[in-house]
């Protein structure tokens, strides 16, 4: 089997393959995706809501981005500031899932560091690192953006993913007729690629379509919105001119009432001269039904003006009810501000108390620490004035034993003074309690004398408060009954 065939594979597939994810990540950025938070920002990034055919991807470029990063470890992005392009001290970088469609859907973001020297060849080349707890942990595909602080985007990576190696990664060396059939899989694949491109191409044009549409119904929202303006405005007007109106119908009707009473009296006098004039008296009569009439239709319109007029106040009500809830809600909002302000200021405070605790703690333990050295230096001198030093005891106890078992033969009745040596030298052999800390050594020990030497060399914890001491090896338990004395 030639050794070019493995090669052919792999230098004919991972192309391909690219082409292929490229053309699945633009037909789903059709799709909504959900907008990922960050668990840890002290300062949310500038967005905004543009659309990406209003977004400049070329003023910044990525560099060396892995097809795959490993979860787990922390990832550096590599990126070139094209010549026309200026940083910002907003500008920040971010990790967006790829069907991103506006710059508030990142997942996590870092701010940029601005270059010293603009004009310098090491100021294009940046680089950010991304710490591996805030990664994401899926496998979707993610790309690196560009974002400046009017919230634009200036620059996109190809896509990646987080996952670890698998077995697709290795090279694998294939037979000649393996290498034909992937080839044609590869001409297929590239057969939808093509129709990949064109339905992209097709989806491309009805986003804009849409978007021209959109144009224009927010164009045609804002005519209604003015012609609805315009609306109230001359509702407002005709609502004062029927005010006027119905003001102008009460004083023609008192007129009218009054005029009508007073040719009630004026017929009631001429009835008895009007007898011979019975023509022009029911032209008169007519002529009152007729005003009668015109009093009742006008009444009529009154009542509808009046309802109408009650309808509008009570429309107002609603609205004067509606803007004391939403005072109300402002204020409960302010409310609860408030408190996590307190609440903030509450842990600020317990902090700082800690802090304290902490830095009295601190000093009190480098005070035992002082006094733990200064009490071993008191020891060692208390078993120099002692005499109880394990050069010093093996060289008296032969000589005691010695003075005990032979006597002076010069002297008629003995040496006096060998009782003292043998009494002294047991009392020495015979300690079997520690001085300091009264500690009891065991029966079996064999020299108690450099068993006390060695246990007042090891080092020991005293309590500064009540002189209570521990081992070494216990400075846990020191450590704990000091802070006890503190409760």
């Amino acid at each position: 089997m030639p050794p070019h065939a493995g090669r052919g594979r792999a230098g004919s597939l991972i192309p391909v393959l690219d082409v292929i994810v490229i053309a699945v990540d633009l037909v789903q950025k059709r799709d909504p995706a959900q907008t990922p938070t960050m668990e840890e920002t002290v300062e949310d990034p500038p967005t905004s809501a543009v659309l990406l055919d209003h977004c400049h991807f070329s003023q910044v470029i990525f560099n060396s981005v892995e097809k795959f990063y490993i979860p787990g470890g922390d990832i550096t992005c590599y990126y070139t500031l094209t010549q026309h392009f200026i940083p910002r001290r907003k500008d920040w970088i971010g990790i967006f899932r790829v069907g991103w469609k506006t710059t508030r859907e990142y997942y996590t973001f870092m701010w940029v560091t601005l270059p010293v020297d603009l004009n310098s060849e090491s100021a294009k080349q940046q680089e950010v690192q991304f710490k591996a707890y805030y990664l994401p942990k899926d496998d979707e595909y993610y790309q690196f953006c560009y974002v400046d602080q009017d919230g634009a985007v200036r620059g996109a990576s190809i896509p990646f993913q987080f996952r670890p190696e698998n077995e697709e990664d290795i090279l694998v060396v294939t037979t000649q007729g393996e290498v034909e059939e992937i080839e044609q899989h590869n001409k297929e694949l590239c057969k939808e690629n093509r129709e990949l491109r064109d339905s992209c191409v097709s989806l491309q044009k009805q986003n804009s379509d849409m978007q021209a549409t959109l144009q224009k119904k927010q164009e045609e929202l804002e005519t209604l919105k003015s012609i609805n303006k315009k609306l109230e405005q001359t509702m407002k007007e005709q609502k004062d001119c029927w005010e006027i109106e119905l003001l102008q119908l009460k004083e023609q009707n008192q007129k009218m009432s009054s005029e009508n009473e007073k040719m009630g009296v004026r017929v009631d006098q001429l009835q008895a001269q009007l007898s011979n004039q019975g023509k022009e008296m029911e032209k008169l009569v007519q002529g009152v039904q007729d005003k009668t009439e015109q009093l009742e239709h006008l009444k009529e319109e009154n009542g509808q003006l009046f309802r109408s007029l009650t309808e509008q106040r009570e429309h107002q009500k609603k609205l004067e009810q509606t803007v004391e809830e939403m005072k109300q809600k402002e204020t409960t909002a302010a409310k609860k501000q408030q408190e996590l302000m307190d609440q903030n200021m509450d842990l600020s405070k317990r902090l700082s108390e800690n802090k304290m605790i902490y830095n009295v703690l601190q000093r009190e333990k480098e005070k035992m620490e002082e006094e733990n050295d200064f009490l071993k230096r008191e020891n060692s001198r208390l078993l120099s004035y002692m005499g109880l030093d394990c050069e010093s005891l093996s060289y008296q106890v032969p000589t005691s034993n010695q003075g005990g078992t032979r006597q002076d033969p010069g002297l008629v009745f003995g040496n006096p003074y060998s009782g003292i040596q043998e009494s002294s030298a047991p009392s020495l052999l015979s300690i079997k309690k520690c001085p300091t800390c009264k500690s009891d050594f065991p029966d079996d020990v064999f020299d108690h004398n450099l068993a006390l030497e060695q246990h007042l060399q090891t080092p020991s914890l005293s309590c500064p408060i009540c002189d209570k001491t521990f081992p070494a090896k216990e400075k846990q338990i020191f450590e704990d009954h000091v802070f006890c004395h503190t409760l």
